[in-house]
């Protein structure tokens, strides 16, 4: 059995501000020690539950956070961007049986959400598919559909756990911490969250062939309100954009074309700092 492991920062247990996140900040070294110990618990459950091959996916801002020589050896580490496929890189590589998503976070605009964003905080304001607001968790579970992988685990705070219960059919959870604000949160212990994690994940993997991926018909409206106008105006560049105001929207036929369109509004947005 073949399980994919996407791996952000910012749902971590102990994690509730941006200096724990962010390379050069003070406490940087230490979300970095959290997040690689959380992703060996994913690893280790994933093993008890029978996988073969366990792939993880560092899904954090440049995804080269997790300590390299801390992960446990029996995992295979895709590491570093910017890649086609960001925090799913390799989803596409080998035919996974099902994908676990840890340190996972709400959106933004989600109440009390700890570190809510959306793929790029500095830049988006709100992503909305079809009409409505989505997830990173929910993006990225429609790409793994995309290659007909299911999600079977959430972990991060009390917000993105209900989203997922939410949305994402059949998946089970693990809220590690509460959250109280955009940079206060109410945690679990580390080690007591891992071991969460690693009971999580084995049970997830046991049960990957109940699940179903998360796929829908196109077309696809994607649509993403930028935090200022130069960078809508970046981002409405290429042909076939439409904008208004500060916000940028296309229309396309497959989901995977949507997910592009996403990631080249990403970059563009970065570049109008």
């Amino acid at each position: 059995m073949d399980v994919f492991i996407s791996i952000d920062m910012e749902g971590i247990a102990g994690v509730a501000t941006r200096e724990q996140c962010r390379r050069g900040a003070d406490d940087y070294d230490m979300g970095r020690r959290l997040m690689t110990a959380e992703a060996n618990a994913a690893i280790e459950g994933a093993i008890d539950g029978d996988a073969d091959h366990v792939v993880v996916r560092d899904a954090h801002g440049d995804m080269a956070n997790l300590i390299p020589d801390h992960l446990d050896r029996r995992a295979e580490l895709i590491y570093g961007s910017p890649s086609a496929y960001s925090m799913m890189e390799g989803i596409d590589t080998r035919p996974f049986d099902v994908a676990l998503f840890v340190g996972y976070h709400a959106g933004t605009g989600i109440a009390s959400a700890v570190l809510a964003h959306t793929y790029s905080g500095a830049s988006f304001y709100d992503v909305r598919l079809n009409g409505r607001s989505v997830t990173e968790a929910e993006l990225n579970a429609r790409l793994a559909g995309v290659h007909g992988v299911p999600i079977g685990l959430v972990t991060g705070d009390d917000r993105i756990c209900a989203l997922a219960e939410e949305r994402l059919d059949g998946v089970r959870t693990v809220a590690v911490k509460r959250g109280h604000g955009f940079t206060v949160g109410a945690s679990l212990h580390p080690e007591a969250a891992c071991e969460a994690i690693r009971e999580a994940s084995a049970a997830a993997v046991r049960g990957a062939a109940e699940l179903t991926p998360t796929t829908e018909d196109g077309p696809f409206h994607l649509e993403v309100d930028l935090t200022d106008l130069r960078r809508a105006e970046l981002c409405a560049m290429p042909p076939g954009i439409e904008r208004e105001g500060r916000t940028v929207r296309c229309t396309t036929e497959t989901y995977l074309a949507a997910f592009h369109w996403l990631r080249t509004w990403v970059h563009l947005a970065a570049a109008g700092r």
